[in-house]
């Protein structure tokens, strides 16, 4: 995984903290600089107060790829996805993420920190952003996401 020149936003709410902390030190290890939209603790908070400056990013350009983690990943990634720019993935396993890449084009990957270990997390985050989206026959699927 070459991150080199990428930019990545970051965010999570209160149960994915730790586990953002150690997908940044991931993430800047492959070379990529971080923007990080918060929460900065385990204190209770809420979920849409982080994905939304995060997806901004995204949508925006500022940053190239997400990641957004919550309990479930549910709702972190629910409401990245309501950013037309955003195409944001729930990933639990390794093939998943790879899949969202190759066919969905996932730009953000989503993950339910209370059902996978800091181990899995790390094959999941290095599997999505070291696959490439296929395009061919996904293409036109992946162009009909965003409400126009």
């Amino acid at each position: 995984m070459n991150l080199r020149e990428k930019t990545i936003a970051i965010c999570c709410d209160h149960a994915g903290y730790d586990l953002k902390l150690k997908v940044i030190e991931q993430l800047q290890t492959a070379g990529a600089k971080i923007i990080d939209c918060g929460t900065n603790s385990t204190a209770s908070c809420d979920y849409p107060d982080y994905a939304h400056p995060m997806a901004e990013n995204v949508e925006s350009g500022k940053a190239d790829m997400g990641v957004c983690i919550c309990g479930s990943g549910n709702g972190i990634s629910m409401t990245a996805n309501k950013h037309q720019g955003v195409r944001a993935a729930l990933c639990w396993q390794v093939e998943i993420a790879k899949l969202a890449r190759q066919h969905n084009n996932a730009n953000v990957l989503g993950l339910p920190a209370r059902f996978i270990s800091e181990e899995l997390a790390t094959e999941i985050v290095e599997a999505f952003f070291s696959t490439d989206f296929e395009g061919g026959r996904h293409e036109a699927r992946v162009n009909k996401i965003a409400i126009k």
